[in-house]
């Protein structure tokens, strides 16, 4: 796969100026180091926050959480990407802060535990907890990325309630068989090969049948509203593809949009590529029309 052909200018530079953060003799196994770096590419791309915008930490459910905007009966809880290893409330701050902006929707932020120190089900269990004490008093808008995106299909899967208005998945893993399609034509795809997904899986539980882990496991006939957003140069794409089709046929209807010339962790790029601006903005719409 030529991406120098598929993907523009800006998104090469993207790729490029992310890949400068990690040094040649990073261990893969060393999570201290790892995260440092992974910290410190976070708070290089970070746009700030748009002014005016009430920003408080707290805790749900003993969960520590951000909120970002004023109460309202209806929120948007986030989780964050970064392999259920790498991330917190910091690395995805400014993404989570535009959303609220432009939803004019409070969204809270979940910091939920993370591998190894922490297994499967200790994020499911977090992220569950504060959605369903939010859902006590609020409708809820489900939403993620990568990993998080996975955390958000599980609960969609495992968990149902008149809360639940629907979610919004960003390049999420929703569980299939890492074989075939996107995973063979994007297995060397910049920022996140078939390799790597093998490798976060595998940390934080290996194989498995147990829905609360995969999404594709979980009650899609129960699903709400879903819609999805993969990129296109990402292993993960057709997990997407398949979500859909198998929903399809419980009889629930899923969207799904192709973020065409994107890579996988695209979102930090929304203010250096017009094409990661102009997905995020439809994101941000869906979310608008969701609530």
């Amino acid at each position: 796969m030529d991406y120098n052909e598929i993907l523009d200018g800006e998104m090469r530079a993207f790729i490029d100026e992310t890949l400068s953060f990690y040094p040649d003799d990073l261990e893969p196994g060393d999570w201290s180091a790892q995260r440092a770096v992974y910290d410190r590419m976070a708070a290089h791309f970070h746009a700030g926050r748009p002014q005016g915008l009430s920003i408080a930490d707290r805790t749900v459910s003993g969960v520590p959480v951000r909120i970002y905007g004023p109460a309202s009966d209806t929120v948007i809880v986030y989780a964050h990407g970064g392999g259920f290893v790498l991330g917190g409330l910091e690395s995805h701050d400014d993404v989570c802060a535009e959303i609220a902006a432009a939803t004019a929707a409070p969204v809270v932020s979940v910091d939920y535990r993370l591998v190894p120190e922490h297994p499967h089900p200790a994020a499911y269990d977090d992220v569950l907890a504060v959605v369903r004490e939010l859902a006590r008093n609020h409708r809820i808008v489900l939403c993620g990325d990568s990993a998080g995106a996975m955390i958000m299909g599980s609960i969609a899967g495992t968990w149902s309630a008149p809360a639940l208005l629907g979610q919004v998945l960003i390049y999420p893993d929703l569980g299939y068989k890492p074989e075939g399609g996107s995973y063979e034509t994007h297995a060397y795809a910049p920022l996140l090969s078939r390799e790597e997904c093998l490798s976060y899986g595998d940390l934080r539980h290996g194989p498995t049948d147990d829905p609360t882990a995969n999404p594709s496991r979980g009650n899609l006939a129960e699903l709400p509203p879903t819609w999805l957003f993969p990129a296109e140069c990402d292993p993960l794409h057709d997990d997407c593809l398949r979500y859909r089709d198998q929903a399809r046929m419980a009889g629930r209807e899923v969207e799904v949009r192709t973020g065409q010339g994107l890579v996988h962790g695209w979102l930090r790029a929304r203010h250096r590529s017009a094409r990661a601006r102009e997905e995020f903005a439809v994101i941000c719409d869906r979310l608008r029309r969701a609530i």
